[in-house]
């Protein structure tokens, strides 16, 4: 456990400073866009803080990977299971999501969705790469 939380925390210090690097194109958007021409101080607080904890959360939580004691759906559904939350937490504290039950099963939807993409994704992507290196060890 104690390898785990100081991958975790080596993961996430890394890569929380991307957090209010996107918040601010998000902003920067928002701005050119005219969705926008002003910003509450309150709001860019907040966001920036909340960005800055999905993103340690984000890339911190990609240490469950290196528990060699855990079967691998286990941490896939540990790693989804956390930012899950992390990210519905960040958007309902940011008032990005409708506080009801419609506006988090859509969003519940299309987070399950991409997730499995992005794992379909890299089970192939690794897939292929073992057969390779299958038949290069063959010949």
């Amino acid at each position: 456990m104690k390898k785990f939380l100081k991958e975790f925390l080596f993961r996430g210090l890394i890569c929380a400073a991307g957090g209010p690097v996107v918040l601010a194109i998000i902003y920067g958007i928002l701005g050119a866009v005219g969705v926008t021409d002003a910003i509450a101080p309150k709001e860019v607080c907040l966001g920036i803080l909340t960005i800055t904890v999905l993103a340690f959360m984000a890339a911190g939580m990609t240490a469950v990977y290196q528990l060699e004691q855990l079967p691998l759906p286990i941490m896939i559904l540990l790693h989804g299971g956390a930012l899950y939350i992390a990210y519905l937490m960040t958007y309902l504290v940011n008032n990005w999501l409708e506080r009801s039950l419609v506006p988090i099963l859509i969003f519940t939807g299309i987070f399950v969705v991409c997730f499995a993409i992005i794992w379909l994704i890299i089970y192939f992507v690794e897939k292929s790469k073992a057969e390779k290196l299958n038949r290069l060890m063959g010949n």
